[in-house]
């Protein structure tokens, strides 16, 4: 029994330290500066509001933080999707005026690592863009820099929130650099293959309801020869 209690706090003590050691790793994380910077294709930049009740649509399992919407919105229950999220939101350009729709599907992946700083979903946009067509992103997503700097300093706040600036970039492949892989669907896009990143900008967020004030951006190159014909 003398080395029960000694025993056991040296394992409280270490999962402690193993914790303290995860969220605090300075080296884990996300670039905040997009590796299409240098690209010499076209570069295209689309915002939308990052938060749900913004959007056209909004909708999980029902079992989140997050209200699905509209009211009548179907749940994702069902096992086979029970872990993904759809969301339909407005897409705006550069200047701030719309520029297409875009539907995002996200689901949580199995190759999460948390002791790698790695909490991984795979997404896919289907973006439509009026006077140029429709294109995919394929992508896979990590949002361990979110969570540690965000969600869970928004749950250890005695007002169950967080406010402050955050800017990551979500995306980390397939590309070989961190990108995304885009396919051209119609229009002046069919048979485009290119790369884009994903970024997110936080500056509230609440324990209790999810996303208060942050955007999300999507910079996607597109090869001179897709717009040639424009």
């Amino acid at each position: 029994m003398k080395y029960a209690i000694p025993l056991t706090l040296g394992f409280m003590c270490g999962a402690m330290l193993l914790a303290l050691g995860l969220y605090y790793n300075p080296f884990v994380g996300q670039p905040t500066i997009t590796p299409l910077a240098m690209s010499d294709d076209r570069i295209i930049q689309l915002t939308f509001s990052a938060v749900p009740s913004d959007a056209i649509l909004y909708t999980d399992q029902g079992e989140t933080i997050i209200t699905p919407h509209p009211d009548r919105v179907a749940e994702l229950w069902e096992p086979a999707i029970a872990d993904t999220r759809v969301l339909v939101t407005m897409l705006q350009n550069s200047t701030g005026n719309t520029a297409g729709l875009g539907i995002k599907m996200l689901s949580e992946s199995e190759a999460t690592d948390v002791i790698r700083g790695e909490a991984i979903a795979n997404s896919i946009w289907h973006i439509y863009l009026p006077g140029l067509g429709t294109m995919l992103v394929d992508q896979s997503e990590n949002y361990w820099s979110y969570i540690r700097d965000v969600v869970i300093p928004a749950h250890w706040n005695s007002a169950d929130n967080w406010r402050g600036t955050f800017h990551h970039i979500t995306t980390n492949g397939p590309g070989s650099l961190g990108t995304a892989r885009v396919t051209g669907g119609s229009g002046l896009l069919a048979g485009m293959t290119s790369e884009s990143v994903e970024a997110l900008t936080a500056i509230g967020y609440s324990a209790v309801s999810g996303p208060v004030s942050m955007d999300g951006s999507l910079t996607i190159a597109i090869p001179e020869e897709s717009t040639a014909q424009q």
